[in-house]
C-alpha cells in the first residue's frame, strides 16, 4: 500500500484515525464507568468494564501503530480525538443500566468505524488494515453482546 500519500491511502489513514479516536473515547468512557458503577451488579460490571477497557488500551496502541506503519502521524491529543471520534462523551454518572445501554450503543459505533476502515483498506489493497478492522469488528460485536446480555 502507498504510504498514506495517495487518495486511497489517505482514506485508510482517515478511517484508522477515526477508529483510533472512537476507540480511545470508548476506553475513557468504559474506564469512567468502571470507577463509578454502583448497585446490585457492582462486582460483575466493575469486572466486565475492567476487562473491556484493558482490551481497548491494547487496541488503541495497535491502531496507532498501524497508522504509523502506513506513513502517517497518529492523532494523539484529546482535542484531536474529540474532533475525530464517532463516540461522544457524556457528562455525569448514569445508572448501571444506562451505562450498559450507552456502552452497547458505543460498541456498535466503534464497530461501524472499523467497518469504514475495512472498506477503505479493501479499496486501497491494504490487507493488514483490513485484518485489523475485521479483528476490531469481532471484538466490538462480542463486547456489545456481553453487555446487552446484562439488560435482558
Amino acid at each position: 500500500m502507498a504510504k498514506g500519500k495517495d487518495k486511497k491511502g489517505s482514506e485508510v489513514v482517515e478511517s484508522l484515525s477515526r477508529l483510533l479516536a472512537s476507540s480511545y473515547t470508548l476506553y475513557l468512557m468504559t474506564h469512567n464507568f468502571h470507577w463509578n458503577v454502583k448497585g446490585p451488579m457492582f462486582t460483575t460490571l466493575h469486572t466486565l468494564f475492567e476487562l473491556e477497557y484493558t482490551e481497548l488500551a491494547l487496541a488503541v496502541d495497535a491502531i496507532a501503530e498501524r497508522i504509523r506503519s502506513v506513513g502517517a502521524p497518529a492523532p494523539a491529543t484529546y482535542s484531536a480525538f474529540q474532533a475525530l471520534s464517532d463516540v461522544k462523551e457524556r457528562a455525569g454518572v448514569p445508572s448501571a443500566k444506562e451505562m450498559l445501554k450507552e456502552l452497547v450503543r458505543d460498541q456498535g459505533v466503534v464497530a461501524e468505524s472499523a467497518r469504514a476502515v475495512l472498506r477503505a483498506a479493501a479499496t486501497a489493497g491494504d490487507d493488514a488494515s483490513e485484518d485489523l478492522a475485521v479483528q476490531r469488528i469481532q471484538v466490538h460485536e462480542k463486547n456489545a453482546w456481553m453487555l446487552r446480555s446484562h439488560l435482558d
